[in-house]
C-alpha cells in the first residue's frame, strides 16, 4: 500500500490522521484527516533548501498518497500565513484538484499574491473565516480560533468529526500582551476541554525551553530604547510576514522622527497587503521611496528590509558587501537583525554581521540585545494548554523529532495515558476512534525539490551529483571511435573542471589517458554494439587509477562519439 486510495475503508466513527509534512522537520506542514470517505487538508507549507541540496530554490511535500483521492478533498484550511505552511500551494494546488482554501483575511491575502503569480488565481475558491466561526466541509465541522503568533491573524482548529473533537494548536504562544491585543482564546479552549476532547495536535517546536516565551511588547520596547541613540542611518532587518514586528518598528521610527523605506519585494508586497487589510498602520508621511534619500538627512531615515539570514542575494547582503547600488552604509550608522538565528543559518548570518561591521555600522542582533523574541509556546505555556483542553490522545506536531518525542513525555506528565501519547513521523496514518489507536502501514511521503521552473525533476541522485561536483570536480574523457571498423579517429582526451589543473597536471593526466588507452585496447570495439559499456569500463579503470594515485573520486563522463 502506497496510496491513500489503496488503505482500507475506515469505521463510520473512525478517524484517520495522516502527515505529509511537517514531523521530523521545521517547514513543510502538511496535515491530512479523513472521516466517512472524506478528507480535509490543513496547511501546505513549503521548506527552505538544507546545505546539502546545492542548486535548490525550495521545497515541497510529497503529495503522491493522496492520488486518486482528489475528489475526496473538501477543503484546505490554514492555520495561518507563514511559508512554512501556506508556500507549497501554487506548486501543488493543482495536483491536489484545486480544493477550496480557508482562511483568515491576512493569511488569504497573502495566498492571493502566490496564486495571482502562478496565474492560478482564476481557478481558485477562498474563502475567509473570522475567528470563532465555524464552516462545514463535507463530514468536518471547522471552528476557527484566534490563536497569537509571529503573524497576524494566526488561528487554531477546532475540528468537529463523527469521531469526536480534534483541536489543532497551529503555531502558537500565550502571549497576555499582543501588539494587536488579540491574544490566543483560552476561554474557547477551556469550553472545548469540559465538553470533551478526542485527539489534540499541539505545536511543539519551543517544547525544550522552560518556562514561558517573551511578549511581542519586549521587542517594540527595545526598539524604542536603541533609536533614539542612533545617530546615522538605522537598518531593520526581519522576516516580511511579521507584521507585528514591523508594526512596532514603525511606530519607533516615527516616535524619533525618522522618514521609512520598505524594501525589498516580499518585505513591499506583503506590507502593502497589510495595509490595505488594515493590519498595519503606516502614515503616508511617514514613506518615502529609494528616490528620497538623496534629499533626505541619513539621521532622519529608518530603512526596513529582508534579508536577516544572509541570504547572499538579499539587500542586506548586498549592502554589507558594498555592492547595492542604492543604499549604503557609513560608519556611524546602526544595523539591526530582528529574526532568529535559523538553524543552518549561523555561518551565513556570522559573515553577514562581519562584513556590516566592516562597513563601520553597530550591529544589534539576537544573542546580544532582547530585538527579537520567537513566536511558538514554551514549556509552561504548553502545559497550560493540556490542563485546558485534556484531551484523550496526544500527537505532537511543528517540530524535529526530538521535539515530538519531548512534547509527548510532556503530555504523559499532563495527564494523557502513556499509550495514547503518539510520536508519528510523516507518511504514517495512525488510526483515531473511541476504541483506540492503531497505525497502519506506511503510506508515500517524502520532498519535492523545485529548482528554477522545474517541479519534482530534480531528485537524490541529481542532488548527489551536485555534490561530488562540488566536493571533487570533473574530468571530461572524449573519445571519436569508427562505429564500422571499431578505429579510434579521435582522443582519448581527457579535460578537467575542479579537479586538477591541466597545464600543471600534463605528466598525470597522460598517465590517466594511458590508462584509459589500456582499457580500450582489451576491448574489440568493432564487436561492440552496445556503447554504454565501454562508457562503464572507462569509468571504472579512471576511478581506479585516481583512487590509487590521488585518492580522489571526481565525477567522470566519458563522452564517446559513433562516427
Amino acid at each position: 500500500m502506497t496510496t491513500l486510495a489503496q488503505a482500507p475503508e475506515l469505521h463510520p466513527d473512525a478517524l484517520r490522521l495522516l502527515p505529509l509534512g511537517g514531523l521530523g522537520e521545521i517547514g513543510l506542514n502538511l496535515m491530512v484527516l479523513e472521516c466517512r470517505g472524506d478528507l480535509l487538508l490543513i496547511d501546505c507549507g513549503l521548506m527552505f533548501p538544507e546545505a546539502y541540496m546545492m542548486g535548490i530554490d525550495l521545497v515541497i511535500p510529497d503529495v503522491s498518497a493522496l492520488a486518486g483521492r482528489e475528489a475526496d478533498i473538501r477543503g484546505l484550511v490554514l492555520t495561518h500565513g507563514h511559508e512554512d505552511h501556506i508556500g507549497a500551494i501554487p506548486f501543488l494546488y493543482e495536483t491536489l484538484g484545486c480544493p477550496p482554501i480557508y482562511g483568515t483575511a491576512l493569511t488569504l491575502g497573502l495566498v492571493r499574491g502566490k496564486l495571482e503569480e502562478h496565474k492560478l488565481i482564476g481557478r481558485a475558491r477562498l474563502e475567509t473565516v473570522a475567528p470563532r466561526e465555524s464552516v462545514r466541509l463535507g463530514v468536518f465541522a471547522v471552528e476557527f480560533y484566534r490563536a497569537a503568533h509571529s503573524i497576524v491573524d494566526g488561528a487554531g482548529l477546532i475540528i468537529r468529526t463523527p469521531a469526536g473533537t480534534v483541536i489543532h494548536t497551529g503555531d502558537f504562544k500565550l502571549d497576555q500582551t499582543p501588539v494587536d491585543g488579540q491574544p490566543t482564546d483560552l476561554p474557547r479552549l477551556a469550553q472545548c476541554g469540559e465538553e470533551g476532547v478526542l485527539l489534540l495536535l499541539a505545536d511543539s517546536t519551543n517544547v525544550e525551553k522552560e518556562g514561558y516565551t517573551l511578549s511581542e511588547r519586549v521587542v517594540g520596547e527595545a526598539f524604542q530604547q536603541i533609536l533614539p541613540g542612533c545617530g546615522g542611518l538605522v537598518m531593520v532587518a526581519t522576516f516580511s510576514s511579521n507584521i507585528h514586528r514591523i508594526q512596532q518598528v514603525v511606530d519607533a521610527a516615527v516616535a524619533c522622527g525618522r522618514s521609512v523605506l520598505i524594501n525589498g519585494r516580499s518585505m513591499v508586497t506583503n506590507t502593502d497587503i497589510a495595509r490595505k487589510l488594515g493590519y498595519l498602520n503606516i502614515p503616508d508621511s511617514a514613506l518615502i521611496e529609494l528616490r528620497d534619500l538623496r534629499d533626505i538627512p541619513r539621521d532622519q531615515v529608518l530603512v526596513i528590509t529582508t534579508g536577516s539570514q544572509g541570504e547572499p542575494l538579499s539587500a542586506l547582503a548586498r549592502i554589507a558587501m558594498d555592492d547595492h547600488k542604492q543604499l549604503s552604509l557609513e560608519p556611524g550608522d546602526t544595523v539591526i537583525l530582528s529574526s532568529k538565528f535559523i538553524p543552518g543559518n549561523e555561518k551565513a548570518i556570522s559573515d553577514l554581521i562581519n562584513h556590516l561591521y566592516r562597513r563601520g555600522a553597530e550591529v544589534f542582533y539576537e544573542t546580544t540585545s532582547e530585538v527579537h523574541v520567537s513566536g511558538h509556546a514554551s514549556q509552561e505555556e504548553l502545559k497550560l494548554v493540556h490542563s485546558l483542553v485534556r484531551p484523550r490522545y496526544f500527537v505532537p506536531v511543528h517540530g524535529e523529532y526530538r521535539h515530538l518525542v519531548k512534547h509527548a513525555q510532556l503530555a504523559r506528565r499532563m495527564g494523557v495515558a502513556p499509550e495514547n501519547a503518539v510520536v508519528l513521523e510523516n507518511g504514517q496514518p495512525l488510526l483515531v476512534s473511541e476504541n483506540g489507536l492503531r497505525r497502519e502501514e506506511r503510506l508515500e511521503s517524502g520532498r519535492i525539490f523545485v529548482d528554477g521552473k522545474g517541479v519534482g525533476d530534480v531528485g537524490i541522485m541529481q542532488l548527489r551529483d551536485r555534490s561530488r561536483l562540488a566536493n571533487h570536480g570533473m574530468v571530461i574523457v572524449i573519445l571519436a571511435i569508427n562505429q564500422k571498423t571499431g578505429e579510434i579517429l579521435y582522443g582519448p582526451t581527457i579535460h578537467t573542471k575542479g579537479f586538477v589543473t591541466e597545464e600543471e597536471s600534463g605528466e598525470f593526466l597522460e598517465q590517466a589517458r594511458q590508462a584509459v588507452c589500456a582499457t580500450l585496447a582489451e576491448h574489440s570495439l568493432a564487436m561492440l554494439s552496445d556503447w554504454e559499456e565501454l562508457r562503464v569500463e572507462v569509468r571504472k579503470s579512471l576511478r581506479r587509477f585516481f583512487n590509487r594515485t590521488i585518492e580522489r573520486r571526481p565525477m567522470i563522463l566519458p563522452v564517446i562519439l559513433e562516427l
